[in-house]
């Protein structure tokens, strides 16, 4: 059995969607917070159990007859995030998962002042030392172009700190590349990439939607104290604004500049483009 968690998410539910194209329903098992939220998939023969990363007990049921285990990387800034993944990781490990997968993130290595790098690091040695097979997916940022570009079809502009090249990746595309591997017959030991293709800069995205669109879409550079104090503004707290800035420093130290073929090699096709997700977007 594979068993997906936080399959009600964005993310998780869309690797359970895939899964359910690849392998007979009752071979799936999901474990969510909210078993009600998950009953369409329980109405399709998806074994739902209840389980969250604060319950291990909770999670040793919803776990129980795991072949392979996924864990979706948990998201709430003020949780101990690394305390909540070890507990998941250790509750796999005793229902008997002969593998676990973990949603990584791109460039999570020693040195990278993004955030989250260091709960991914973490997170990965945790599984290094659990004694069972794993696998670190470590996924392209695949937020929408929206949050990544902001208003720019409105203003015509890309108003963002400085930045450095990054794969920006479909959702859609790694949830069908997860799906692949947990149903596939080819095992990936520790850590691989999951990204486009292609890394570009927002002055090479501003280009494309120049293009696109027949108009030119300019890319203005914030000084990185400017882009905190508008965020501010606009009602984001300052801790969240100097978090979410840490991603611009790592994007221009390029820890996110190497894009992998993989993905593409998974899922048997080039993974959707940025300029093809832009062109989508404006046709919509």
């Amino acid at each position: 059995m594979i068993v997906v968690t936080g399959a009600t998410g964005g993310l998780g539910s869309a690797v359970v969607a895939n899964l359910l194209e690849r392998v007979p329903a009752d071979r799936i098992g999901v474990s969510v917070r909210d078993v009600a939220g998950a009953r369409h998939l329980a109405d399709r023969g998806v074994r739902v159990r209840q389980g969250s990363y604060e319950d291990p007990a909770a999670l040793r049921d919803s776990f129980a007859g795991a072949e392979q285990v996924l864990l979706v990387s948990g998201n709430d800034p003020a949780a101990d995030l690394v305390v909540l993944h070890r507990n998941a990781i250790e509750a796999a490990v005793a229902a008997g998962a002969q593998r676990i997968l973990y949603t990584s993130q791109q460039g999570a290595v020693r040195g990278n002042p993004y955030g989250p790098s260091e709960v991914h690091m973490a997170t990965e040695a945790a599984l290094a030392e659990s004694g069972v097979a794993w696998t670190a997916l470590r996924n392209g940022a695949y937020g929408t172009l929206d949050q990544v570009l902001g208003p720019w079809q409105r203003t015509g502009e890309i108003v963002r700190p400085e930045d450095g090249p990054a794969p920006y990746t479909d959702r859609a595309d790694v949830a069908e590349a997860i799906a692949v591997i947990l149903a596939g017959d080819r095992s990936f030991d520790g850590p691989i990439d999951l990204t486009a293709p292609t890394a570009l800069t927002f002055d090479e995205i501003a280009k494309i939607a120049s293009d696109l669109t027949g108009r030119t879409i300019e890319r203005t550079v914030l000084n990185d104290e400017q882009w905190v104090a508008d965020q501010i503004r606009l009602g984001v707290p300052e801790q969240t604004a100097r978090f979410l800035l840490t991603w611009y420093e790592a994007a221009r130290a390029g820890y996110f500049a190497e894009a992998d073929p993989l993905l593409a090699r998974l899922l048997g096709r080039e993974p959707n483009s940025v300029p093809a997700r832009l062109a989508a977007h404006l046709a919509t």
